[in-house]
């Protein structure tokens, strides 16, 4: 009867042990993923204030493309590392890079067609792009390795230290160019600098010959069997469904609307989107890291669609004691359609990792990709039809249909055991 008591007390201790380990990682990685994003957004606000509209405008194409060209040669592979884990982390590391370096060299034409199109200078664009996406490749799958393996200050350093560095680098570069009249490429070449940073910790890694075991992918194989059984295909299909439906809306409302509305959009649902992606990040993806299949996603959704809406009511709050230029008044109509799409976005990326645990990783894909052709119909139903529509209706029933499919889609993750 001791040794039964004390074998149950010892279980006990470890579930509660893993719980704890688990929320400390999904904390850290929510924390610094939150610093980093404010980097960034101090990184945009230097941008306006020390450069010219032109070196922005060359800069956001090439870093565009280079985005484009990384999501696309990357295939997902960040979150099958994190599936796989009956491979060792170092391992995965090796396939997953290697995988996506071959994918982005086979879609060096479709880049080379993006800079053609965009009229700049073909190979000085074109080689920027390519550096881009492979060192920001890189830095996204160190991201993974360091969920599998690394420490807390890893998993904060490799979220953290790119943006400040670019920012760090963007300013020290223009105020030294301001006093000894250089005038290079500073945007670029500060952007490339933060990418190599956090590609940097992928690099011992590429280097080692044998992968080492890692005790944390024994204990997850034990108590877990997920993988990511999916195609190649499969998921280079679901990855570009995603990033053309994202390009989509802002070139449909820029065709449709105009730049004032298509900016009035853009930038409520660029400050919105961050919260899901916060929450796939510091929960989906740390659940799959360590094979834990927790029963609180319902909460940890609910407390981002909760995030969401105080910030939709501080964006309203804003406008409400005119803190903003006027020309801003015009975010109004898309404030609740925004904040109830992307709350629904962090309810469904809170299961994310269930799929991949039960098997049905497949199955989630071609979920995904319906419910991104038919936001797609409701997208361009104005065009197809041509009838003249009010953006804030557009929006509106944009916005509904995609909340009900992704509460839709998180209902059957959460049915998954």
């Amino acid at each position: 009867m001791a040794d039964r008591r004390n074998k149950r007390t010892r279980g006990c201790a470890l579930s509660w042990a893993k719980r704890f380990n688990v929320s400390s990682t999904s904390r850290v990685v929510a924390l610094s993923s939150a610093v980093a994003f404010a980097t960034q957004v101090a990184f945009a606000l230097l941008m306006l204030r020390l450069f010219t509209p032109q070196e922005v405008g060359e800069f956001s194409v090439i870093s565009q493309i280079g985005f484009f060209w990384m999501t696309l040669a990357l295939a997902q592979a960040p979150l099958g590392m994190l599936a796989n884990q009956h491979l060792p982390a170092h391992l995965a590391a090796q396939h997953a890079w290697r995988a996506s370096a071959l994918r982005g060299l086979g879609l060096l034409p479709v880049a080379a067609l993006a800079v053609w199109f965009s009229q700049l200078s073909m190979w000085p664009a074109l080689m920027w792009a390519l550096l881009l996406a492979f060192c920001q490749m890189s830095w996204m799958l160190a991201q993974s390795l360091t969920l599998r393996v690394g420490s807390a200050w890893q998993q904060a350093a490799v979220r953290v230290l790119p943006p400040a560095t670019a920012a760090i680098t963007a300013l020290t570069a223009a105020l030294v160019g301001m006093s000894a009249g250089w005038s290079g490429p500073t945007l670029v070449l500060s952007a490339l600098l933060g990418y190599a940073v956090g590609a940097a910790w992928l690099v011992p890694t590429l280097l080692t010959r044998h992968a080492m075991a890692d005790s944390h992918s024994s204990t997850a194989t034990a108590t877990t069997q997920q993988s990511d059984p999916r195609s190649a295909t499969l998921r280079m299909a679901h990855t570009l469904v995603d990033a053309l439906l994202a390009t989509a809306i802002i070139v449909v409302w820029q065709r449709l609307y105009g730049a004032e509305e298509t900016g009035w959009m853009s930038a409520l649902l660029r400050v919105l989107g961050f919260l899901p992606a916060v929450v796939h990040m510091a929960w989906a993806q740390v659940a799959l890291a360590h094979g834990n299949s927790n029963t609180s996603s319902w909460r940890l959704g609910l407390i981002g669609f909760t995030c969401v809406i105080v910030l939709g009511l501080c964006c309203a709050l804003v406008l409400c004691q005119g803190w903003l230029d006027p020309r801003w008044d015009g975010v109004w109509p898309y404030i609740a359609p925004l904040v109830l799409w992307q709350g629904s976005a962090c309810l469904s990326a809170a299961f994310n990792h269930r799929p991949f645990q039960t098997n049905l990783a497949e199955t989630y894909s071609w979920a995904c990709i319906t419910l991104s052709c038919l936001q797609a119909l409701i997208l361009f139903a104005p065009t197809f039809l041509q009838i003249n529509i009010n953006p804030g209706i557009h929006i509106g029933g944009l916005a509904l249909f995609s909340s009900l499919g992704l509460l839709g889609i998180a209902k059957w993750q959460s049915s998954l055991r």
